[in-house]
């Protein structure tokens, strides 16, 4: 979709659930976007609106990944000790305030963007439609610096933990951008199947040869034997238009890993404090995953050369 005018863009009504104790500050526009003026992006090749906000895309290769605008605002990241799954890396809970709003891709990479831009396809689980995944933290930074190579200004980097927690929950406070999450069983959480693939469905009607053995998994949702990931946009968005924020790959982020939130930043920029190590975390679950590690919060940590088909990644703009 183009469009050559401002008047094709209506401020779209970004409906961001106000926490009952955080309040948007003045300062903060949620409603300003970059398309506002009718200009998009010089490396665009595409752009509009929808029931979702605004979107820009790019194109490498004749194939097209979609971007959709993260208005600056408030959260609260981390979880409450009483949710369902908590685990303390999640705390203390606390304030973070984004005074920027940036460009995130709609889903994980896919095997056909990778394709496109480093020649090869790392995959277990392979097909063009699915998140590319067996890529390490460092495999990614090489494919950040040839893209942004191949597309002028393009700028593409991991998200800090901040805005990728802040992405997923969409202006939300619950476990997942749907609401609480009642657990009942370690593969079992009805209120995930809508919008993720996990531990309890991931094997459901699954269609490649290679799939893992998933038999032996305990307390699933619905009986599989063959599991792994899926081809993006299957299930249902968060508020923002983003899909697979939560199960199928976990996602790299660009900070350091920290046991806690201790004397985190609250500006939302990554936390690159290098006296930590080197190990980098990663957010939203996998498709092998257990219920309680598919929630917004929920953060593990691995290696920067480590490489896993659970393990994917997508891409912020600012």
């Amino acid at each position: 979709m183009t469009a050559s005018s401002a008047s094709a863009f209506a401020v779209p009504e970004f409906r961001v659930s106000k926490p009952t104790v955080v309040k948007t500050p003045s300062l903060i526009d949620t409603a300003w976007h970059p398309l506002a003026t009718g200009c998009p992006p010089g490396w665009a090749s595409g752009w509009g609106q929808d029931r979702y906000g605004v979107f820009v895309e790019f194109t490498v290769r004749e194939v097209t990944q979609r971007l959709r605008w993260i208005p600056p605002g408030r959260f609260w990241m981390g979880s409450p000790e009483e949710e369902p799954g908590h685990y303390d890396n999640e705390g203390p809970r606390h304030p973070v305030t984004l005074t920027h709003g940036y460009w995130l891709f709609d889903t994980p990479c896919t095997q056909a963007l990778w394709t496109a831009v480093m020649g090869q396809n790392p995959s277990q689980f392979q097909s063009p439609t699915r998140p590319v995944e067996n890529v390490s933290w460092e495999d990614v930074q090489t494919f950040l610096s040839k893209i942004n190579e191949q597309i002028p200004n393009l700028h593409l980097a991991l998200p800090s933990e901040a805005q990728w927690e802040y992405a997923c929950r969409a202006g939300t406070e619950t476990a997942i951008y749907t609401g609480d999450l009642a657990i009942l069983g370690k593969c079992n959480a009805p209120a995930l199947d809508p919008i993720a693939w996990y531990g309890g469905n991931s094997g459901v009607n699954f269609d490649l040869t290679n799939g893992d053995d998933s038999s032996s998994w305990k307390e699933k949702q619905y009986p599989h034997t063959r599991a792994g990931t899926r081809p993006v946009k299957l299930k249902k968005a968060n508020p923002w238009g983003l899909y697979d924020m939560l199960g199928n790959v976990m996602e790299w982020t660009q900070d350091r890993w920290h046991e806690n939130y201790q004397d985190a930043p609250t500006d939302g920029l990554a936390w690159e404090d290098r006296s930590t190590g080197e190990r980098r975390p990663l957010r939203g679950g996998a498709w092998d995953g257990k219920a309680r590690y598919v929630r917004a919060s929920c953060r593990i940590d691995r290696s920067p050369n480590y490489r896993s088909g659970l393990i994917g990644f997508r891409c912020a703009q600012t």
